[in-house]
């Protein structure tokens, strides 16, 4: 007979004494699918970047199949100060990091439980990338002037990534809010969360059609 299989989601956060401990606990696993999937989509628009900031490098007139009109550029996006702000193509940051998301991700889904620090750890640098995206969506939208839409797809991604690992840390009590803890978690198992994401990335659609739709 097969192990027995539950998610703690669908506990509704019931203690140890009132639910048997399973021999493997399933933890958060839309989350963890999400964060699979975003991880994933994310990682394959930094790769199209990376290979065209190599082309650009190669050839500065080089036009790229994102290359629509002068609103819609990918080249456009590329050439600006903006796309080397470290020193290297930022799209070189989501090859880093993204495998790093994805493998735990898949380890998570497997039933694996990072300690606290790690997954702080992972939270703390993925506020970072989340605040870094959305610098560069505004830096194009108002200063470049130009939409990349692989960039655009990384800003999507970074976001359900970041809602997604933040749900996790607090649902596991690694990240806290005191005496509020109680009302936090409920609303993020009524689902609050993912309509505060909805929201912005409707905000982010909004944005993007007035300007260049």
């Amino acid at each position: 007979m097969p192990d027995p299989v539950v998610d703690v989601d669908d506990l509704g956060g019931a203690g140890p004494d009132e639910v048997p401990p399973p021999v493997f606990v399933r933890r958060h696993t839309g989350a963890y699918i999400e964060m699979l999937l975003s991880s994933l989509l994310s990682l394959t628009a930094s790769l199209v970047l990376s290979v065209e900031a190599w082309l650009l490098a190669q050839d500065p007139g080089a036009i790229f199949s994102c290359d629509i009109n002068s609103k819609i550029s990918c080249g456009t996006v590329a050439e600006s100060w903006q796309a080397t702000l470290l020193g290297f193509p930022n799209a070189y940051l989501g090859l880093i990091f993204e495998p790093i998301v994805i493998t735990l991700a898949v380890a998570s889904l497997g039933g694996v439980r990072f300690p606290r620090w790690f997954m702080l750890g992972a939270q703390g640098l993925y506020t970072i990338a989340i605040a870094f995206a959305y610098w560069l969506f505004l830096q194009a939208y108002f200063v470049i002037g130009a939409l990349c839409p692989w960039c655009l797809l990384v800003t999507a991604a970074t976001t359900l990534v970041w809602a997604s690992m933040f749900r996790v840390n607090v649902l596991d009590g690694h990240i806290r809010f005191g005496s509020a803890q109680p009302k936090v978690v409920r609303a993020l198992r009524l689902g609050v969360d993912t309509g505060v994401v909805l929201i912005v990335l409707a905000v982010i659609a909004a944005m993007v059609a007035y300007r260049y739709l």
